[in-house]
């Protein structure tokens, strides 16, 4: 035993930052070293490892340390926790087309196909569209000091359950309530929502279009009719001085010729090859492949229209956070409008969003107040069987109420966020921009007197500052 105290001046225990090894060298060759396991076992401890201690390393080590002078050698090994994996939705069909930043498929010359319809999601009714991925449980780990070593425990994920679809009683799958197109919304939200196909143009034949589900109209829009789709609008030939609403997406292949009358309106993204003397509004993306000309467009996100021609000349453009072109304004010095960093849908929604909170937290009053008094009540003794049924109802009441406002604080905060973060808004010029075009950016306004060639426009320190497009 009296050698064991000398262990310390020719053995060295260290241990790996997350101690989950030790190792155990020589700090000096000694010829003279000997030591049974028991004896190294006990020094090992001594220097706190408690967990994992390789035996039949410590045996050989005693026996043959001659083999050990010049290597560091791991005596013990713990254990490495295993972190959680978060739950996720696995989709039973492809949600490729509702993908935010999905570009069209563009050819060699900048056209673009919207014709094929193949690419919707159409499922039948009872047909599974998504199912949740359980989170996979963590596991803590051990150090070599015998002590837990913490892990991260997955987190469940949660369906948004929109129109026409229905979950199992585990709420664990979702499936269509009826025939028609998964699209998913704004908010995130599965719906089932029909298709309803027009194999002509929409003229006095069909009259106007206001329906549940997606619109796909083969022919031309006319002037003077209206389409209402709560799905996607896609019209595979031109519109006229119309109006499209839709809460999807609007995908218009022969472009928009609007006379100055009419709107093209989507909550998601509007897609055509060319608008003139339009008015087009997009709660996320403006996609034009050829020309944008004396329109008024406003785009919660993006308005692009860098095809071959890519070219913005006249009118309004506004955009929540980027103008992008081949082309801006023409030689002739025509007005031309860029704005940037604007999104007035969002900042009327958050005026509205924070009257329902209002509400809301007054309702949720009302209902703490009577359920007290309910409360109460019953601690008498005196709930005839219509309260316990009013105390029922009013319990549900708070919980739907709770729900809903938090929903809408959810919503709040995304949008004071979004509202935040103007230093995205920028306008890229990919060719030229010339005299007469006027390029504002939140409450900056910048005149072009003289061309400019591929650059970009973006606020910076008080002012729009502009560098060459990379």
């Amino acid at each position: 035993m009296e050698y064991m105290k000398d262990l310390a001046q020719i053995l060295s225990v260290t241990m790996n930052d997350d101690k989950t090894v030790a190792y155990l060298q020589f700090l000096k060759k000694d010829e003279e070293f000997t030591c049974t396991p028991d004896v190294l076992l006990h020094f090992l401890r001594g220097e706190g490892v408690k967990y994992g201690i390789q035996d039949d390393i410590v045996t050989r080590f005693s026996l043959h340390p001659k083999e050990y002078y010049f290597s560091k050698t791991p005596i013990a090994i713990g254990i490495e926790p295993v972190q959680g994996k978060d739950g996720s939705i696995r989709y039973a069909v492809p949600m490729d087309d509702e993908d935010q930043h999905r570009k069209p498929a563009e050819s060699d010359d900048g056209t673009v196909d919207f014709k094929d319809i193949t690419r919707l999601n159409n499922v039948r009714k009872g047909q599974i569209i998504a199912e949740l991925v359980p989170p996979v449980p963590g596991s803590p780990g051990t150090a070599i000091t015998g002590e837990p070593i913490p892990c991260k425990e997955g987190k469940e994920a949660r369906f948004k359950v929109g129109k026409n679809v229905v979950l199992n009683p585990e709420q664990t799958a979702m499936y269509a309530a009826i025939d028609g197109l998964v699209t998913r919304t704004d908010k995130g939200k599965l719906n089932v929502f029909p298709v309803y196909e027009i194999n002509g143009d929409v003229d006095y034949s069909t009259g106007n279009i206001d329906f549940v589900g997606t619109v796909v109209i083969r022919g031309n829009v006319l002037t003077g009719f209206r389409v209402c789709a709560s799905g996607d609008i896609r019209v595979n030939g031109g519109v006229e001085g119309a109006e499209l609403i839709a809460d999807g997406s609007i995908e218009i292949t022969g472009g928009i010729i609007g006379y100055n009358k009419g709107l093209v309106k989507a909550a998601h993204h509007v897609k055509s090859s060319f608008i003139q003397d339009g008015n087009v509004q997009a709660g996320e993306d403006v996609i034009v492949t050829q020309s944008i000309m004396h329109s008024n467009v406003r785009a919660g996100r993006d308005v692009i229209c860098s095809g071959t021609k890519g070219l913005i000349v006249g009118g309004n453009i506004q955009a929540g956070e980027r103008v992008t072109a081949r082309i801006i304004g023409n030689p002739m010095s025509t007005t031309t409008s860029i704005e940037v960093g604007v999104l007035p849908e969002l900042r009327n929604e958050l005026l509205e969003l924070r009257q329902q909170t209002k509400v809301q937290m007054e309702n949720l009053d009302k209902t703490k107040k009577a359920l007290a008094l309910l409360d109460q009540l019953a601690s008498m003794g005196k709930l005839t069987p219509d309260k316990v049924a009013m105390r029922s109802k009013l319990n549900l009441t708070q919980k739907s109420n709770m729900q809903e406002l938090e929903e809408i604080r959810e919503r709040m905060l995304f949008i004071e966020k979004a509202l935040e973060e103007t230093g995205n808004a920028r306008v890229d010029v990919l060719k030229m921009i010339y005299g007469g075009s006027r390029i504002v950016i939140g409450r900056y306004t910048k005149y072009i007197k003289d061309p400019v060639s591929r650059m970009s426009f973006y606020y910076s320190e008080g002012d729009i500052s502009m560098s060459a497009y990379v």
